[in-house]
C-alpha cells in the first residue's frame, strides 16, 4: 500500500454507471466473474480473495436483479452490480494505492459493450495524517 510523496490522499475511488450494456454480458456469471479476476492485474493490483459473485433477485421497481461480484485486493476492493434487464451496471474501485482510470475503462467498455458511461472519482482520506504515510 506505498504511496508515491507526491501523493496529497489516503486513496482514490473509481465509481461508473455504464448505460445500453450488453443485457447477455451483464447477466453472465463467466463474464463478471472474469472482470473481477483479471482487472486487479490490469492496473498493477494484487487479489487477495477469489472475486465472489452471486445472483440477486429483484426487490423493487428499481432494483430488477441481476449479478453482484465483489474481489478484495492488497490495495482495498473493486465490485459490481449488474441489472441486466435496464442494460445498466455500477461499478467501483477503492484503493488507497493511485491507478490510471484509462485501463479500468477500456477493459470495462470492451467487456459490458456501454453506448453511455458516467465516472466520478473521489480523493478519499484528504485528512489523513501525512506522517503516517509510507
Amino acid at each position: 500500500m506505498k504511496q508515491s510523496s507526491s501523493t496529497e490522499t489516503f486513496g482514490k475511488h473509481l465509481t461508473i454507471d455504464a448505460y445500453g450494456c450488453d443485457a447477455e454480458a451483464l447477466d453472465d456469471f463467466e463474464v463478471v466473474f472474469r472482470v473481477l479476476d483479471e482487472l486487479p492485474g490490469k492496473v498493477q493490483m494484487h487479489k487477495i480473495t477469489t472475486p465472489y459473485v452471486i445472483r440477486a433477485g429483484a426487490n423493487d421497481l428499481k432494483d430488477c436483479g441481476g449479478l453482484s461480484g465483489f474481489v478484495m485486493i492488497a490495495e482495498s476492493h473493486i465490485s459490481l452490480h449488474t441489472f441486466p434487464q435496464k442494460r445498466y451496471v455500477t461499478f467501483d474501485l477503492y484503493s488507497c494505492s493511485m491507478f490510471e482510470e484509462a485501463p479500468v475503462l477500456a477493459f470495462l467498455r470492451e467487456e459490458f459493450q456501454w453506448e453511455q458511461v458516467e465516472k466520478h472519482v473521489i480523493k478519499r482520506g484528504l485528512k489523513f495524517p501525512k506522517e503516517n504515510l509510507a
